[in-house]
């Protein structure tokens, strides 16, 4: 092997883990310093005094324009930033706190909008339908491991096939491939979300929601669109943040209302509802909960709608109004804990461990309802279970979870299955 060969291994085996080796990176792949959750570049504030007429050639995410090619930067920025640093190094820099309120909510505004029309490039690429449809079932699979198993495990290779789809729309290609590009993006990005969100990277994981946002936004896959809307609305929910939650549902069924299937309109009733919950509007959640269901029940084979949606059925519905119901439990246990414990058992009886983080979560929340009803000898029964569900995901949600239902372990020292169970979840938490 030559001197040079050897210098090209080291270089790649070399972790970035110091914040100036950040700095440097990101100085010289010219990545703006709010990507990287950086103060702006001292380059950067020399393009800004550059003459009016001439434009800020790297935007702030929330400023670019609605273009396709627009899309395709932003792709081509937020993967190259992310895997250039170990997951260390991305945690240290990018761990900020996901943007909420009118910041978040009038940056969106572009999704109503028609997509912006192109001129026709001079020259097109070559992918054709095959490798098409190669990309679609990578896409899937990468869906369906985050569901699954949660966490950052293949974040990395799910980034590096998301670079590899900006490249190729980079090159332009023909129109009806184009548009199936730009929807695999979305579904990547969508993924690459909610990895991130799982290992704690919120405002990262937002900027994939919007990217993803945009991508189905210039593939015209208005339906995915409204998907991801919701996604970033649960975010908000999760963030203490209904109020922006409820805007982005209806912002989601504002502009896909006339395309979307009973699934996912059940899907979006129910982040409605969980909105309301959290707002303390019991009615308005009970109301949004019976249309949820109302739309199920139309729902006929998965054939009719995409492939994403499949996994909404009466079980999710089951577990997603038991997870509500026990959020009302916390304030007013005697009326709502065995209430919302019917609904979670519900959820566990038609679906299994194949759900992966569904799954942990319902059995975490079935424990935290034995704790609020009393039956502390039951509750520390099912945190046992809830233990060894958690073990088979990554999902830091799980494991935040978990950490809420420790300290209904705390206090119960004269019970040995009740230490046995706050045992189990330390052990869990601390590896």
């Amino acid at each position: 092997m030559s001197p040079r060969s050897c210098g090209c291994t080291r270089r790649r085996r070399h972790r970035v883990t110091s914040f100036e080796v950040v700095c440097r990176i990101a100085d010289g792949l010219r990545i703006p310093g709010h990507l990287l959750g950086l103060a702006p570049r001292p380059w950067e504030k020399q393009e800004q005094t550059q003459p009016p007429e001439l434009p800020d050639r790297r935007p702030a995410a929330a400023d670019i324009p609605w273009r396709p090619d627009a899309t395709v930067d932003l792709a081509a920025d937020l993967t190259r930033s992310d895997l250039v640093m170990d997951r260390r190094a991305l945690t240290l820099a990018l761990a900020g706190a996901a943007v909420t309120g009118a910041a978040l909510l009038d940056s969106l505004e572009g999704w109503l909008q028609p997509a912006a029309v192109l001129p026709p490039p001079a020259r097109r690429g070559r992918l054709g339908m095959r490798e098409i449809d190669e990309l679609e079932t990578t896409a899937r699979a990468f869906r369906q491991w985050d569901h699954r198993y949660g966490g950052g495990l293949r974040r990395k290779a799910v980034l590096g096939q998301l670079a590899e789809i900006a490249g190729a729309l980079d090159e332009h290609q023909a129109p009806d491939i184009e548009t199936r590009l730009y929807r695999i993006m979305a579904q990547l990005a969508g993924t690459a979300a909610t990895m991130a969100w799982d290992s704690g990277l919120h405002h990262r994981a937002q900027e994939y929601y919007r990217l993803a946002l945009r991508a189905a936004h210039a593939g015209d896959d208005q339906v995915f669109g409204a998907n991801v809307l919701a996604g970033m609305a649960r975010q908000m929910l999760y963030r203490d943040r209904p109020d922006d939650a409820l805007q982005l549902i209806q912002l989601a069924q504002e502009g896909a209302r006339d395309v979307i299937g009973p699934r996912v309109r059940a899907m979006l009733h129910t982040r409605e509802a969980w909105a309301y919950a959290a707002q303390g509007r019991t009615a308005g959640f009970h109301r949004a909960t019976a249309r949820a269901a109302e739309a199920l029940a139309e729902a006929g084979t998965g054939e009719d709608e995409p492939y994403w949606i499949a996994y909404f059925d009466e079980a999710e519905l089951a577990g997603v109004t038991g997870g509500r119901l026990l959020d009302l439990a916390r304030q007013d246990p005697r009326r709502y804990a065995d209430r919302a414990a019917n609904e979670i058992r519900t959820a566990l009886s038609s679906r299994g461990t194949e759900a992966g983080r569904s799954h942990a979560l319902d059995r975490i929340g079935l424990a935290e309802c034995r704790f609020l009803a009393g039956d502390i000898a039951g509750g520390a029964e099912d945190t046992h279970r809830a233990v060894a569900a958690a073990r088979l995901t990554q999902s830091g949600r799980v494991r935040a979870q978990l950490g809420q239902l420790y300290p209904y372990t705390v206090g119960h020292s004269a019970s040995r299955p009740v230490r046995d169970a706050r045992d189990s979840i330390r052990d869990l938490l601390s590896n």
